[in-house]
């Protein structure tokens, strides 16, 4: 083989590791799920968000409808106030329940929709008006460990 071919092979190899690199990197930072579908954005406040972060997925019956836009806090109410990019395609009843959930044990954090039963939908600018905060371990172990020594303290 001359040196030219030799060359373009190897300028071929690392073309393709730089793609594969890029491709991952787009993977993890949860960016490659560019979606060009038309969008509404609702919002819904929550008391705490726990871990949400700005990108990450809404799902309703397990299957992405939409993003998390934007995340806010609002001093008047001291709640954090989430925008919900959905998909159009994708019409929610206006008495949608909105909860942060988490993948697995310590998974990413998205916000789950559960449907309700109403006849009017979700349009652009609504406010999802029944939300459950995420649940954090800190405090479930910390309630738990409090029942647990007030347990001790009332069989002595």
């Amino acid at each position: 083989m001359n040196r030219k071919l030799i060359d373009l092979w190897v300028g071929i190899f690392v073309a393709i590791g730089i793609a594969a690199f890029l491709f991952l990197a787009l993977k993890v930072g949860n960016m490659s799920s560019a979606n060009f579908a038309e969008t509404y954005v609702v919002q819904a406040k929550f008391d705490n968000i726990g871990g949400l972060k700005v990108r990450a997925p809404v799902k309703s019956a397990g299957v992405v409808v939409g993003r998390v836009a934007d995340i806010r806090f609002d001093p008047e109410n001291y709640q954090a106030v989430v925008a919900l990019k959905l998909e159009s395609r994708y019409q929610f009843p206006k008495d949608t329940f909105a909860s942060i959930l988490t993948s697995g044990l310590l998974g990413e954090q998205y916000v789950g929709l559960d449907v309700g039963g109403d006849d009017r939908m979700l349009a652009a600018g609504d406010v999802i008006a029944k939300t459950q905060s995420a649940v954090v371990l800190e405090k479930l172990i910390s309630q738990f460990l409090f029942n647990k020594a007030s347990e001790g303290a009332e069989q002595k």
